[in-house]
């Protein structure tokens, strides 16, 4: 199966950019890949790779042959990247994918497109540096759930995503979980578990639940049934306490549960199919990961108290670094575990994935270069793909609210930029009132941390500084973590 992913007639366009000055860093190629084996879907989910070089006083600091480097890789909303860094945490590649749009039943068949994505980016690591790779990590998005065939590691049935709601589910779970628990949420995970086995009528005596990172780290590894605690946090399982709480494991569900360690740890080496088909060093390990959000939190390395990041992208996720855990699930605010502290936040269904349903990339970049960021908004909307919130209000029959609109695009994008940024100041200011450490700064990461007239906008409005992190991918916080479970 694995052999049906590489290409041996696969043409590739080299363009090289002006040399680079001394002292700096720079792409050093961008690799447009076409070929008579990529069909209809796959030219839709074409990747741009850099490789990046860097010269210091006019001399090539050449890859060293025994250099280690760590592989991440992040499965957003919309696409998936990988980074690929050294210990000083220097890029020494990167790049991106599209999903490509696999339909089963006139849906869309995601588990296919993720495996399909995932080792396309493989491939499209560069073949010099892929022995060098010592270990390799993954993020996916929270909550978004499989039902596996503990034999053959095969979905069960359609995943469940991470903004769907099983409200169905809810009445047997606040029956059994402590009042106001994370899983008390339509869009847990342990609502999807459980709403699939009570609808589910198959046997279920072979099977296994499975978040997305862990699936598709189970393709890399081998070893069927593990997770991290940052994904086990939406299934119920208890990182304070380090397991799974009583009232969860008396469950008949329960045996479906993965085991669970903390993020980075090494689960295996790489499989050898994999290794073998890929050219990867037989040293190489994979560990295990965790979600997007946090991954981007780790990339930003924010690593104080009362710091916080804000990611933009197709959604809108805060995490707070706190020396407090806050657990809520009337606002659908919960805590992870990092190291001893806790990242203390949540995910909005607002953010960018509502912008590029009404403007386009281009219509976005201009139209911003019109907003006067000082200067307040009377429009007051609640942007929302869809109906249905999850955090600062966990409600999912809210409705969206992107009327009335404007004659002119530039006042209608200014509305819609600080409300979105309205719903981020609810958010800090319900994470304060609840417990959690001050916020003091806020890092941005995701695409909206690109837009200058937004985040001026959103330092007016929260009242903080606000700057865009360093490295804004949350496969930079993969890499990190790839590089701590080695």
């Amino acid at each position: 199966m694995l052999g049906s992913i590489s290409c041996s007639s696969l043409s590739t366009q080299v363009l090289y950019p002006s040399p680079p000055k001394p002292g700096c860093c720079t792409a050093r190629r961008l690799l447009v890949r076409t070929g008579p084996c990529e069909n209809s879907v796959e030219k839709s989910a074409r990747l741009k790779t850099m490789v990046v070089g860097c010269k210091k006083e006019n001399q090539e600091v050449g890859f060293q042959a025994s250099e280690r480097l760590y592989l991440g890789m992040d499965f957003g909303t919309s696409g998936a990247r990988f980074a690929l860094i050294d210990k000083q945490g220097t890029i020494h590649a990167e790049g991106k994918r599209q999903y490509p749009q696999y339909m089963r039943e006139k849906t869309m068949d995601w588990a296919r497109s993720w495996k399909t994505t995932l080792f396309s980016l493989l491939e499209d690591i560069p073949v010099h540096l892929r022995p060098h790779v010592a270990s390799i990590s993954l993020d996916g998005t929270s909550a978004t759930t499989l039902i596996i065939d503990s034999n053959t590691g095969e979905p069960l049935a359609r995943p469940y995503l991470y903004n769907e709601s099983c409200p169905d589910a809810l009445p047997a779970i606040k029956s059994i979980a402590p009042v106001n628990h994370t899983v008390c949420s339509g869009s847990s995970t342990l609502c999807k578990l459980v709403s699939w086995w009570n609808n589910d009528n198959s046997d279920k005596t072979s099977t296994i639940l499975l978040h997305q990172a862990d699936w598709l780290l189970w393709l890399l590894h081998g070893q069927l049934g593990v997770s991290d605690y940052n994904n086990a946090l939406k299934v119920g399982y208890d990182p304070e306490l380090d397991s799974y709480p009583r009232w969860l494991l008396s469950q008949p569900y329960s045996r479906l549960l993965p085991v669970v360690k903390a993020p980075g740890t090494s689960i295996a080496h790489l499989k050898g199919d994999v290794r073998t088909l890929f050219g990867f060093s037989e040293n190489c390990i994979v560990c295990t990961g965790t979600t997007d959000s946090i991954a981007a939190f780790l990339a930003a390395r924010a690593t104080k108290p009362g710091k916080a990041v804000t990611s933009l992208g197709s959604t809108l996720a805060i995490k707070l670094l706190s020396t407090t855990r806050i657990e809520d699930a009337r606002y659908g605010v919960y805590s992870h575990r990092l190291d001893d502290k806790w990242l203390v936040g949540g995910a909005s269904n607002t953010g960018g994935a509502v912008l590029k349903e009404i403007f386009t990339d281009e219509q976005l970049e201009k139209l911003s270069e019109h907003i006067n960021p000082m200067e307040s908004s009377p429009l007051n909307y609640y942007p929302l793909k869809s109906v249905g919130e999850r955090f600062p209000v966990a409600d999912p029959m809210m409705e969206p609210r992107l009327h009335p609109r404007p004659e002119s695009d530039v006042v209608y994008l200014h509305g819609i930029l600080e409300s979105i940024a309205r719903i981020e100041a609810k958010a800090y200011i319900l994470l304060k009132d609840l417990g959690a450490t001050q916020v003091e700064e806020v890092f941005t990461a995701g695409g909206g941390a690109k837009n200058d007239k937004w985040t001026k906008i959103r330092e007016r409005i929260l009242g903080l500084p606000v700057s865009q992190a360093t490295q804004t991918e949350a496969a930079y916080g993969a890499a990190l973590l790839a590089m701590k479970g080695a």
